[in-house]
């Protein structure tokens, strides 16, 4: 027993385990019944107070006998706060209240902490919402099928709360009972014959209740005839009666069940140009036919009939509308003066008058039919006797030739019942002072109202002109309307206008036997911006300026009256201006650029609805101007010029060629150099041996002269010649490959040298050469070969005696 007792808790919290599976906040409920959740009222008014309380029975909830019951509230997942208070018997209550429960629909849960988590052990659902609504708009229609009474009604605001909706009726000398009740939610449900009583008045209301009210619809009382719907009568025949009047007759029949009825009907007619169909009323269903008169000649009609029981009340309903019956009344002569316009100008060397006439299509009311076509004459037609046709067509339109001096025609139009009368155009001349203040402003998408000053002398009438500027000339042959009142100074044009277009207006004054000069504006009945913006091209660029120039937008693509052009340009770190051009200009400058510069550049066109921007155009900015480039390309010209000039002077003139360029003559190639004499006597030369070895000193030098019959080159001005430098030593051959030192040469520059003539072979003087230690001593010079040696003349080498000329061939 011991070892029984002592696993009973065990096992009891092993169970509670298992039923109680902790979920969020609270775990499930506790199916043991230790707990109850009393609430004040499980369906409430929306936004009211809430009471509810829990009973805990420790004795029921084994595991908590021992130690404090805690109790929590929770509405749905939402922990709420409570008070708790020991009850009578051992039990533990806890006391909520909600001062404004604001939901339509929730849980209450009563939770106690055991282990450590809060377990549900009590839950009270709670409902809250309104009353019902007043069901509005009660009405009923009874069926001649099967004489079932259909009544429709439009519900309320929702209650939120289960609501029973059913109709009622009652009898004039019966209880209340249920007509029908609505399915699926539907606001409408139909009486069965059984529950009627016809041709007496019965009262029908719809009633809705829920937990919190009931609410009733207006009482209907009706008899359930009074609300039969009737089947539409049928059209049977249409004719003119009498022959040539503007008056039919008509014959139906009544719709099948109804012919004991006393019937109330209706007709409607209208032609195609009417904008709205004409009633009839008061028609006697059982009559069959009846007559209506005032119907316009040659005009197609459609009619329609319904019916009504004629005792019925107001909410009485009304037949469909028959099916439609077309019917198309006799013609007769057309009726009226044509409105015409006129244009001419001299043909033929002026013998001949050219005479484009046009007119306006006869109204409907005065066509009496369709017209076959139009007929101008120059004489109006008599009794027994045609005039002659100079012009016969189906359009409203016609150029013809007159004689000159043919001051009137006669228009006319004919149709399968006859010709009108005919109508006298006067060829006036034009001539007078124009209007003044014509302008012209939108009257609609498709409208222009136009609006003058009127003249100080009277007018007769009107004539506007309108053509769309993209269109070609005469195009249009109703594009013009007459104004008979000569009083007006408004207008509003509707043929043929389209938005978007530009149209040219013109207006003529009508006088006592004369036309008026026109005067002319244009407008637009709706804008919008332009299709394209125009393409820019680049007119010039400098350094600091670039000129741009378009093309101007074509007027189809403009869509409205161009207000402005705006030119944008950008350089590559976003500096961004603009400038707004007046619309008649096609070219801007754009000043202040910087020089070597990338722009972008666009241009934007303006109307008054809108701007539409342009491709861009990249353009970059020179270094230099024109101006300083010309000036720089004049520099380099004069400059190239006068180093051409100088240099021409340069080969025409000997003397400064040879003070800039001197020909120095190379003594490796001379004849000197290369000369070797044929037998020279052994004298050797005689040196101090006290002193450094020293150049000989030459007293004199032989000049040899040319061959006879060369002439020497021109001789240039002796320059002057700068000191000798140190003197080189000049050799002669001893032997073989063995230089001998015998005289040295002044290494000095030579200036003022010319060559001289190829001298012949020919045998040399000896020369004396005196040392400074006072050796003498004779050469014999041997005849040289045809070579070119340097002439020396007046040098004197170790001595004071300048340089004149050196020069070799």
């Amino acid at each position: 027993m011991a070892r029984s007792g002592a696993g009973t808790p065990f096992l009891l919290q092993l169970s509670l385990l298992l039923l109680l599976q902790p979920g969020g906040e609270c775990g499930p409920s506790w199916t043991l019944g230790c707990a109850s959740v009393a609430v004040g009222s499980p369906i409430v008014p929306l936004g009211s107070a809430v009471t509810a309380s829990c009973t805990i029975q420790r004795e029921l909830c084994r595991g908590l006998e021992q130690g404090k019951v805690r109790i929590s509230w929770m509405l749905d997942n939402n922990l709420v706060t409570g008070s708790q208070r020991q009850g009578p018997g051992g039990t533990e209550v806890s006391n909520l209240t909600l001062p404004r429960f604001n939901h339509t629909q929730a849980r209450l849960w009563c939770c106690v902490e055991w282990n450590g988590t809060k377990q549900r052990v009590g839950m009270a659902e709670i409902r809250a919402g309104y009353p019902p609504a007043k069901p509005l708009n009660l009405s009923c229609v009874l069926s001649l099928g099967d004489y079932g009474l259909t009544c429709q009604w439009e519900q309320g605001t929702d209650s939120h709360l289960p609501t029973s909706v059913v109709l009622k009726c009652a009898g004039s000398r019966a209880q209340a009972v249920t007509g029908c009740t609505p399915q699926g939610g539907h606001s409408h449900c139909t009486v069965p014959r059984r529950l009627l009583q016809l041709y007496r008045q019965m009262e029908i209301w719809v009633s809705a209740t829920n937990a919190l009210g009931t609410a009733e619809s207006e009482h209907l009382c009706i008899d359930p005839m009074d609300v039969a719907k009737l089947d539409p009568p049928t059209l049977q025949s249409i004719q003119s009666i009498p022959f040539q009047t503007d008056c039919i007759a008509l014959a139906w029949d009544v719709a099948r069940g109804t012919e004991h009825m006393e019937l109330q009907c209706e007709l409607r007619y209208r032609a195609p140009e009417d904008p709205a169909w004409t009633l009839v009323t008061g028609i006697i269903g059982r009559a069959g036919t009846a007559q209506r008169c005032g119907f316009l000649f040659g005009t197609q009609y459609r009619f329609q009939m319904r019916c009504r029981r004629s005792s019925a009340s107001a909410l009485a309903y009304w037949s469909e509308w028959s099916p439609d019956r077309n019917y198309t009344t006799h013609e007769k002569a057309p009726t009226g003066k044509l409105d015409a316009w006129w244009g001419a100008q001299p043909a033929g060397a002026g013998e001949r008058l050219e005479v484009q006439l046009r007119w306006k299509a006869p109204r409907q009311r005065e066509a009496n039919g369709r017209v076959l076509g139009y007929r101008v004459t120059l004489s109006p037609r008599r009794r027994g006797r045609d005039p002659p046709t100079i012009c016969n067509t189906t359009h409203t339109q016609c150029n013809f030739s007159v004689p000159a001096g043919t001051r009137r025609v006669y228009l006319s139009a004919y149709n399968a019942a006859g010709e009108s009368a005919p109508t006298e155009v006067l060829l006036l001349e034009r001539r007078g002072q124009p209007l003044a203040g014509l302008r012209a402003m939108p009257g609609g998408e498709r409208s222009l109202w136009v609006h003058w000053e009127a003249p100080l002398a009277p007018v007769i009438a009107y004539v506007l002109e309108w053509q769309r500027v993209t269109a070609e000339p005469g195009h249009c042959s109703a594009c013009w309307q007459m104004e008979r009142d000569g009083a007006a100074t408004t207008a509003v044009i509707q043929d043929g206008i389209e938005p978007f277009q530009r149209y040219n207006i013109s207006l003529y004054p009508l006088y006592e036997g004369t036309v008026g000069l026109p005067v002319h504006t244009t407008g637009y009945s709706q804008q919008k911006a332009p299709s394209h913006a125009p393409k820019l091209h680049l007119r010039r660029i400098s350094k600091s300026e670039a000129e741009l120039c378009w093309e101007p937008l074509p007027v189809e693509m403009q869509n409205g009256f161009i207000t402005s052009y705006t030119i944008f340009w950008a350089n590559n770190i976003a500096d961004v201006a603009s400038a707004t051009v007046n619309p008649s200009l096609s070219s801007f400058v754009i000043r202040g650029l910087k020089p070597s510069t990338l722009y972008k550049v666009h241009i934007m066109a303006s109307t008054a609805a809108g701007g539409t921007n342009g491709t861009s155009l990249t353009l970059v900015t020179t270094v230099l101007d024109d101006t300083e480039i010309q000036f720089l390309f004049l520099a380099l010209g004069l400059i190239f010029v006068l180093l051409t000039v100088l240099l021409i002077c340069f080969q025409k003139n000997e003397r400064m060629k040879e003070q800039l360029w001197p020909s120095v003559p190379d003594p490796a190639n001379s004849s000197l150099g290369k000369w070797v004499p044929a037998a020279v006597p052994q004298e050797p030369l005689q040196v101090h041996a006290a002193r450094e070895p020293g150049p000989a000193a030459i007293s004199t030098v032989t000049v040899l002269e040319g061959e006879p019959g060369k002439q020497p080159g021109k001789e240039p001005p002796a320059l002057s010649v700068a000191p000798p430098a140190l003197p080189r030593p000049y050799v002669r051959q001893e032997g073989p490959g063995e230089p001998v030192q015998y005289a040295r040469v002044g290494g000095a520059g030579y200036r003022g040298q010319r060559l001289l003539p190829e001298p012949g072979p020919r045998f040399y003087e000896n020369l004396l050469g005196r040392g400074d230690g006072g050796g003498v001593g004779d050469w014999g010079f041997p005849e040289e070969p045809p070579a070119t040696f340097p002439l020396l003349q007046g040098l004197r080498i170790g001595g004071a005696e300048e340089l004149h000329e050196c020069r070799a061939d």
